[in-house]
């Protein structure tokens, strides 16, 4: 359930408590948010005040009133978008209620660019957050490049020909009488306190401020920092002033009525401006202010979000205090892990093991946390903010350091916040979870369905190991030495963190992007939306192949998309999802299959096997819970034991073979989290106690090996390992913990189906189709001219 309540708490760090009750009947909510429907016209009525929303007035707000009139001008306030000297006004085309409850109510308001063939495919929505007895609104303004992208020779750079280059973004919030004097006062950050400053001003925050606010992290399309100088400058009738990073409010006020609006995340998405002059208030996010075009990418997201109160604030005596300090509602951690929601969930002070502990709690406290990290490259601005930097690409990487890398979600970062949160009830994990999924729904996401089905809607990877990121950003693939190119691909596909942020905040855009991944897993690997279909139908192939094109057994390619799938078959209850799932286990696994046979000991080539028998698990799982004990069950069961069985005999730690592998690395270490989470799965699995004991036994092995040998790396806390063991390892703890969860129904006794045929891809059977068809062709052309001579002759 998704609860919303009217906390009464007075900010201070103290806790207040809560207790949900569940009523038979549910009493009378005054004040309440109210909406109704007229023609074309949505209304919505907080008490404090109301709102009309149609098709045809200005994006996104429409009509604003309160107790005492018009708030705004409503012919002249709206977003404006300006590219090549002209300004576009934006007009509503599209009106969704999204979620209707007494206490919140949210609306999607959508609005395309037109009338500029420079603005062709920009799509703006914005979901208005309305608050019972407030005349606040959160705005969440999403700015959207729907073009594909051309990535010519499959490098995905600034200054692709369907880019677009903004010159100015703005919310325009215009008083209905203008030219009265008004009364502007203005609060940089947090610490300081409301002040007059005239009736006009304009603050500018060029950069982030941070001693590396220039670093090369910023390059534009030529290759160049535009940046023009160091934080922000802010100039007023009273005079001007300068400092390094801010978090404005603003009041605005006359006889007529007020307005305020805030910026919560201000500095970290430079440049942005707010700007007041005697008829408006302006939200600047992409400002004209900044002296070079803004970029957005095709298939490039951005969201901002602002608090705008549109009258008097009733909740604090400073206008939006409580906006810029939010307050946080969270469950005991005894109670997340007692719901069963997330599986294997052990709070921290339950079976607790302190090395793992100290691990984890590298990325929140000491000297190299993820928020001290993002200040080495300056991990910030509005294409930046919420990546976490890849440090440990460092390590190898022969050019100017600090190395430009960013991690775009690599294992799932935002799951291991989430689940860290949770467990710990620690609040520092929540912000970086907030922070990060918000940039992996922007940008690492590729928001179109007009290039190929293996790269619509995908998630980019991470940046090239070892190598600058450069005018890619955060696209991967930058031209460089040893760089041959790619795009979005199975391998690099995540979305259970998307679903727990989900989960804990109500957040529709995650469960949007999760449901996307999961989508693009089943759209990638359907030949009837490639070239190739018109020489051979079937499945393409692309959804699990790892490492090359050609092998489809057990690795991270069709691992990480099960796993997709399985979170796109738990949000929507959409089978489609579930029965892809199962097509691609029966493609890559069999009980009969010859294991030592596929070279799994070969760490470089095939570690990641244990991300496929990972996800393996996680379907069983969710087999149990929705009580299907059937064939497929069966199947997955019987391969799991089988590739386990394996491991057990014949799997070692990683660096015990440090002559195998290119870069012995705290990585390494790392990734041995994964088998004792395989084994954990196997041992509650297995049929028979003592064959559970036994995985057991060898998963508390390879647990003490990760932790213990990773403890021993100076580098332990870089990004990756950290990640690493975000949301790993706690399984066999969980198992010891609760015994009660071993009890799991047993099909190995089920006869199941013979392995299937070794998978081709489809481009391999259409080569070969076409190759018999144009031998065939040149049989008949030569029979024909042999036919032909003898006639002739």
């Amino acid at each position: 359930m998704l609860v919303d309540f009217l906390a009464d708490h007075d900010g201070s760090t103290g806790l207040s408590h809560y207790r949900l009750d569940l009523a038979r009947s549910v009493p009378d909510c005054r004040p309440a948010v109210q909406i109704e429907t007229s023609g074309e016209v949505l209304r919505v009525d907080t008490v404090a005040a109301r709102f009309e929303l149609a098709v045809g007035a200005r994006f996104p707000f429409g009509q604003v009133s309160c107790s005492n009139g018009s708030a705004i001008d409503a012919d002249q306030s709206g977003v404006t978008v300006s590219e090549d000297g002209c300004q576009n006004v934006l007009r509503i085309d599209k009106v969704v209620v999204e979620d209707r409850g007494p206490v919140r109510a949210v609306v999607r308001v959508e609005a395309k660019a037109t009338g500029r063939p420079g603005l062709r495919g920009v799509i703006l929505s914005a979901r208005l957050h309305f608050f019972a007895g407030s005349a606040a609104v959160r705005c969440d303004l999403s700015l959207r490049n729907t073009r594909p992208a051309r990535h010519p020779g499959g490098f995905w750079e600034l200054g692709d020909t369907n880019s677009i280059l903004l010159e100015d973004l703005a919310l325009s919030l215009v008083w209905p009488r203008s030219g009265e004097d008004v009364r502007v006062c203005c609060s940089v950050d947090r610490e300081a306190s409301l002040s007059e400053c005239g009736p006009s001003m304009e603050l500018f925050q060029a950069s982030s401020g941070g001693d590396r606010w220039d670093y090369r992290t910023h390059v534009n399309r030529e290759g160049r920092v535009p940046l023009e100088f160091r934080g922000y400058r802010i100039r007023s009738s009273s005079g001007a002033d300068a400092g390094m990073r801010a978090t404005p409010l603003v009041t605005v006020a006359n006889h007529a009525g007020a307005l305020a609006a805030t910026v919560p995340q201000f500095w970290q998405n430079f440049p942005q401006a707010i700007t007041v002059d005697r008829s408006s208030l302006q939200l600047q996010f992409l400002p004209r202010q900044h002296r070079d075009g803004h970029e957005l990418q095709a298939g490039e997201q951005k969201t901002w979000m602002a608090m705008v109160a549109f009258g008097v604030d009733s909740v604090t005596a400073e206008p939006l205090a409580w906006a810029r300090t939010p307050l946080l509602a969270r469950l005991s951690p005894q109670q997340y892990c007692r719901t069963g929601a997330v599986p294997y969930l052990l709070s921290s002070d339950e079976g607790t093991d302190a090395n793992y502990e100290r691990l984890v709690s590298a990325a929140i406290e000491g000297s190299d946390t993820f928020e001290k990290k993002r200040e080495v490259i300056d991990e910030y601005g509005w294409r930046n903010f919420g990546d976490l930097y890849a440090d440990h690409e460092n390590t190898y990487y022969e050019g100017q350091s600090p190395v430009v890398s960013h991690y775009n979600n690599q294992y799932d970062a935002i799951a291991g916040m989430a689940l860290q949160f949770m467990r710990s009830g620690d609040s520092r994990w929540w912000q970086p979870m907030l922070d990060c999924a918000g940039h992996v729904v922007d940008i690492d996401m590729y928001h179109t369905v007009e290039d190929r089905s293996i790269y619509d809607r995908g998630l980019f990877w991470h940046s090239a190991h070892y190598t600058d990121a450069g005018l890619s950003t955060h696209r991967a693939y930058p031209r460089a030495p040893g760089i041959y190119g790619g795009g979005p691909a199975n391998e690099h596909n995540y979305a259970a963190g998307l679903m727990w942020h989900h989960f804990l905040t109500g957040d529709p855009a995650s469960r949007e992007a999760a449901i996307e991944l999961a989508t693009w897993v089943v759209e990638m690997d359907d030949g009837r939306k490639r070239v190739f279909r018109w020489l051979a139908g079937g499945d393409s192939g692309f959804a699990s192949a790892t490492g090359t094109p050609d092998y489809h057994g057990p690795g991270r390619g069709a691992g990480n998309s099960i796993a997709v799938l399985l979170v796109g078959f738990r949000l929507t209850g959409d089978r489609m999802f579930l029965e892809k799932a199962e097509a691609l286990i029966r493609r890559c696994v069999h009980a009969d299959d010859d294991v030592d046979a596929q070279d799994l000991l070969n760490a470089e080539v095939r570690w990641s096997y244990v991300v496929f028998l990972h996800a393996l698990g996680r379907y069983l799982d969710e087999k149990v819970e929705l009580g299907e004990v059937d064939t497929t069950y069966a199947y997955a069961q019987r391969a799991l034991l089988a590739y386990a069985d394996w491991m057990v005999r014949h799997e070692r730690p990683y660096l015990d073979r440090v002559g195998e592998l290119q870069y012995p690395t705290e990585t390494w270490a790392a990734q041995e989290i994964w088998k004792p989470d395989v084994l954990a799965y196997a041992a509650r699995y297995a049929p028979g106690t003592e064959t559970s004991k036994a995985f057991l036994d060898r998963s508390a092995f390879f647990y003490r090996c990760a932790v213990d040998s990773l403890e021993r790396f100076p580098t332990r806390t870089l990004t990756r390992p950290v990640v690493l063991l975000l949301s790993r390892g706690m399984m066999h703890r969980y198992l010891l913990a609760h015994p009660e969860t071993l009890e799991v129904p047993d099909a190995t006794g089920m006869e199941i189906p013979p392995p299937a045929p070794r998978f081709v891809t489809q481009k391999s059977r259409a080569l070969k189709r076409f190759r018999w068809i144009a031998g065939a062709g040149l049989l008949a052309i030569g029979a024909a001219t042999v036919w032909l001579l003898r006639a002739l002759t």
